[in-house]
C-alpha cells in the first residue's frame, strides 16, 4: 500500500512541477490595426516542430512567406482550406508560395463551406478567431484573433478537429 501511494505521490509532483514550468497565457489583437495580424506572424515564427493551418481564405503573401520559411527551417507545415475560397489569383499565389517551399496543402470541398482559421504550433499553442489569412484581414476588414499559449490540452482538441478535416482534403499542386 506503501508503494502505491508513493507512486501517486510522485505523478502528482510530477503533474505539478510540469504544470509549474508552462505558463499558460491568452493574448488577443484585433485588424486592422495590426495586433491581430502580428499574432498569426508571432505563432507561426515561434514553431519549433509542427505547424497546422486550417483556412478559409489565403492570400497574405507576409503569411505565406512566414510558414515557408518556417518549413524551411524545419518545422512540419501542414495546411488545409476551402476549395471555392481559394480559386482566385491572389489565393493560388499564396498557395504556390507555401507549396514550393514544401509545405503540404489540400483543399476541401467537403463542406459548405471550411470556415475554420486556425493555427496549432507544436501541439501546444493554438492561434483561432474570425482572422482569415487574408491581405483584407489584416489592412482592412474588422478580425481578431485569440492566441491560447502553452495550452496542450486545447491543442490537442483542435489537433483532432484539424485531421478530421485534413483527411476531407485532396492535395493541391503548384500552378508554376
Amino acid at each position: 500500500m506503501r508503494i502505491k501511494t508513493l507512486f501517486a505521490t510522485l505523478a502528482v509532483a510530477s503533474l505539478c512541477s510540469t504544470a509549474a514550468l508552462a505558463n499558460p497565457s491568452v493574448q488577443v489583437g484585433f485588424s486592422p490595426e495590426g495586433s491581430a495580424r502580428t499574432l498569426v506572424l508571432d505563432t507561426i515564427n515561434g514553431a519549433q516542430h509542427t505547424l497546422r493551418m486550417s483556412g478559409y481564405s489565403f492570400t497574405a503573401a507576409d503569411i505565406a512567406g512566414a510558414l515557408a520559411r518556417a518549413e524551411k527551417r524545419g518545422v512540419d507545415v501542414k495546411i488545409i482550406l476551402d476549395d471555392k475560397g481559394n480559386r482566385s489569383r491572389y489565393s493560388q499565389a499564396a498557395m504556390n508560395i507555401v507549396v514550393n517551399a514544401g509545405v503540404a496543402v489540400r483543399t476541401t470541398d467537403a463542406y459548405k463551406i471550411h470556415h475554420d482559421k486556425i493555427l496549432i504550433a507544436d501541439g501546444n499553442t493554438v492561434e483561432t478567431g474570425s482572422f482569415n489569412y487574408t491581405k483584407a484581414a489584416e489592412e482592412s476588414n474588422s478580425e481578431n484573433a485569440v492566441v491560447l499559449q502553452d495550452m496542450p490540452g486545447v491543442a490537442d482538441i483542435y489537433l483532432k478537429h484539424w485531421a478530421s478535416r485534413w483527411e476531407t482534403g485532396k492535395d493541391w499542386h503548384s500552378t508554376y
